[in-house]
């Protein structure tokens, strides 16, 4: 045996001090981070799904035999390695444990070398199971936030890659971006893809709110407080505890109140009004801004402070005119939900009206599209003279291939995805199809 960096933790139980001081110290001398415990209930309530670690228990405990501390973990989680342990030699008993789920029975009187390499041995195989279900969960959520973050342009491709990540580190950030441009929606995926996904995720959009309820609304009040205050309010803040609060159009929010949120921000504690109580909060914030935040601190409109504690990190989403690619896709999608909410047939577009979309100003962006693609499921015509359509970006070549790209993912979506339709609604062979899929990056779903 040898010395060794930092493994991970191994949980000993036993009811004689001796053997568990003398197994963690051969434990500790191989690199492992052990604990003893000669109760078996302070040991399992250290275990949960995520924990990295093995366990090894006496089989003969007065309190909790070793069968039933098994039992125990596997209802945590059945993949936690435990392993069993006796001074006496019972292959009845050991065929039974390994029967029952026990990763390994050893006899106490082993040699120490071989114990070591069946921790060793379970230690690897814990890893190797919380990898693979870090690497599923991860597959997971990247297909999911692809069907709530559409779009197939670089940029917001770049933008679920980022959503991803921030989703983990549970810091305050700041959301900018224009009127419709799914602040909200990425706010829900920050909470969603998170750890405090259980908790509540709680909205405030501090731009809709009269001055004079915003600070009730946010910090809460007691009864008294003020005229009309007859019972006891628990403010968004302290109803989002755990969780997730967003305040969106935050740069609208009063002066005073900008002070009062500067120290939850800071202290992560709040008082409500008209009470001395003070009530500590975990919580995320997460602030949305249709404007420049940072200009808006310069010229005096906005707290410096309160921004620097706000702006950890940012998210930067992109206007229509940034991700032109993404609108055929956009609008189909929106048509589709539309129709099945009216219950309607699924709407068809040709490729002039296509054309029209993606040439179009979409000044109120995502959210606009979600409007005229309702408007058009319910076989209304599509606006077209209170709003100009501009030229296509780009060369000819460039127009071109934003155009047949549009043409392909809004034939895919009215499929259902399904290729042979898709081929056939194109009137193109299905190989010409894949090809010109593969040729712009288009998926089937």
């Amino acid at each position: 045996m040898s010395n060794a960096t930092f493994l991970g933790q191994v949980l000993v139980i036993d009811d004689e001090q001796s053997v568990r001081q003398s197994f963690c110290q051969t434990l500790s001398l191989e690199g492992y981070e052990s604990l003893d415990f000669e109760h078996p209930k302070e040991a399992l309530a250290l275990c949960n799904e995520q924990w990295m670690g093995v366990i090894v228990c006496d089989l003969r405990m007065p309190k909790m035999d070793g069968l039933s501390v098994l039992e125990a973990v596997q209802t945590i989680d059945p993949e936690i390695p435990i392993i069993l342990f006796s001074a006496h030699a019972d292959i009845t008993v050991a065929i039974t444990a390994i029967r029952a789920g026990a990763y390994e029975f050893l006899e106490k009187t082993d040699d120490p070398q071989k114990q070591m390499d069946t921790i060793k041995r379970a230690w690897q195989k814990r890893q190797l199971v919380l990898e693979n279900r870090a690497l599923r969960l991860c597959l997971t959520e990247k297909h999911e936030i692809e069907h709530r973050l559409l779009g197939h342009s670089a940029v917001m491709k770049d933008i679920r890659q980022s959503v991803l990540q921030l989703a983990q580190l549970d810091v305050d950030l700041i959301i900018n971006g224009a009127t419709g441009t799914g602040k909200e929606v990425v706010a829900r995926c920050l909470h969603d893809f998170s750890n405090r996904v259980k908790r509540p995720f709680v909205a405030l959009n501090c731009g809709a709110l009269a001055e004079s309820m915003i600070e009730s609304e946010l910090f809460g009040h007691e009864a008294g407080a003020f005229t009309g205050a007859q019972k006891r309010r628990v403010g968004k803040l302290e109803y989002a505890n755990g969780g997730t609060i967003f305040l969106d159009e935050v740069e609208s929010m009063p002066p005073h109140l900008q002070v009062r949120l500067l120290r939850v921000v800071q202290e992560r504690c709040l008082e409500r009004l008209g009470g001395n109580e003070l009530i500590y909060l975990d919580v995320r914030i997460i602030a949305a801004s249709k404007v420049d935040l940072r200009q808006a601190a310069d010229s005096g409109d906005f707290r410096e402070d309160l921004y620097y504690r706000l702006n950890v990190t940012s998210i930067d989403l992109p206007t229509m005119a940034q991700r032109k690619e993404d609108i055929g896709l956009l609008f189909g999608h929106f048509a589709g939900l539309a129709a099945q909410k009216y219950n309607q047939p699924a709407p068809t577009i040709d490729a002039e009206q296509l054309g029209y979309l993606q040439a179009r100003d979409w000044h109120g962006n995502v959210r606009e599209i979600s409007n005229e693609a309702e408007r058009w499921a319910l076989g209304l015509n599509l606006h077209t003279s209170d709003h100009a359509a501009n030229t296509l970006e780009g060369g000819l070549d460039e127009q071109m291939d934003e155009f047949e790209k549009g043409v392909i993912e809004m034939a895919l979506l009215q499929n259902q995805g399904h290729l042979e339709r898709t081929a056939t609604a194109l009137n193109i062979p299905r190989k010409k199809l894949y090809l010109r899929m593969r040729k712009h990056q288009v998926n089937k779903t």
